[in-house]
């Protein structure tokens, strides 16, 4: 299968080629190393500088951490393909999420490998060759200035894949601004409604408000998902959620701010692959130590569906993709 950027009679183009062929790419490179100097690149809001040091929440100075880069096959159908995405994991996660399902890569227990521009870029390069249809950002929300600064560099030696920025949704408006223009696809967590939930479970209250001002964000700026005749992702929103025991509750909030503040077009993965993982516990959160049950599931889809959401993709195992209303 080739690349859907292979296709130029389509004229599906990788965004980020306007604005690299006008400057403007390295201007906003600029912009983005600028805000380094007294970090605020994530809600967190540390203003360290992280241009000398690394500090703050993340602890990552000037240069990302990167954790894995790999073709991945555990995305949904239309960013996987035949041949993969092209995973590039970051490490030091700017939340804290009791239940990572990732920890293994957000939170690199060995420090992972700090990548400076061109090795970060030759990464990108690698997976291109490799097939990948995309490349995929994951856990970038801290690192947006160091993907932007190889994102030049790898363009300037032939990288023409389309970007997926995989994110929890955590991010401020200053730093998604900074992508617009630049990222083709937003893979976004809805993780939780309620402020309190979000304290407990992941350590940062004002998560369901940045959540909701991010997916306003992301949404303005590329729209519905939409796919090529191969069923791939080429531009769009894809939202996430992941169902938590006994938090169905959460999935009617967050349907019905999808419908009516983004739109019921929107691609929505309803992620039923909760295990105790983390701190979870039965010491810790007796509450989230247990697997999701089909009630619960077939519940959450139900809520979904009533909701008004027209494009409703789930995991009944590991790789098929439902969408109720086609693409």
């Amino acid at each position: 299968m080739k690349t859907i950027y292979d296709k130029k009679e389509e004229g599906l183009y990788p965004s980020y080629m306007n604005l690299y062929k006008s400057g403007e790419l390295g201007l906003r490179v600029r912009r983005a190393l600028d805000l380094l100097g007294e970090c605020r690149m994530c809600p967190c809001d540390c203003r360290v500088d992280r241009i000398n040091t690394s500090g703050g929440v993340c602890n990552t100075g000037r240069y990302a951490v990167v954790s894995g880069a790999y073709p991945h096959f555990g995305e949904e159908d239309c960013l996987r393909g035949i041949n993969g995405s092209g995973a590039i994991y970051f490490s030091n996660c700017n939340m804290n999420c009791v239940f990572c399902l990732n920890r293994e890569h957000s939170s690199a227990a060995d420090g992972g490998l700090i990548a400076r521009p061109n090795i970060l870029a030759n990464m990108m390069l690698d997976l291109q060759a490799k097939g990948c249809h995309n490349v995929n950002f994951i856990t970038s929300e801290h690192v947006i200035p160091q993907m932007l600064e190889a994102l030049e560099i790898a363009v300037s030696r032939g990288f023409s894949l389309p970007l997926i920025y995989n994110s929890s949704s955590y991010n401020s408006a200053e730093s998604l601004k900074l992508l617009d223009g630049v990222v083709d696809i937003y893979a976004a967590d809805f993780k939780f409604w309620n402020a309190e939930a979000a304290e407990k479970y992941l350590k940062v209250k004002d998560y369901p408000d940045i959540a909701k001002k991010s997916l306003k964000i992301m949404h303005e700026q590329v729209g519905d998902l939409v796919l090529d005749k191969e069923g791939l992702a080429h531009r769009g929103l894809l939202i996430r959620h992941l169902i938590m025991p006994d938090h169905g509750d959460e999935v009617q909030n967050i349907m019905e701010f999808i419908v009516s503040d983004l739109s019921d077009r929107t691609y929505v993965n309803l992620l039923n692959q909760y295990h105790p993982s983390g701190d979870v516990s039965e010491s810790s959160y007796p509450e989230l130590n247990r697997k999701l049950n089909f009630d619960e599931y077939d519940r959450v889809l139900e809520i979904a569906k009533n909701a008004g959401i027209k494009r409703i993709a789930h995991k009944q195992s590991i790789f098929s993709i439902i969408d109720n209303a086609g693409s």
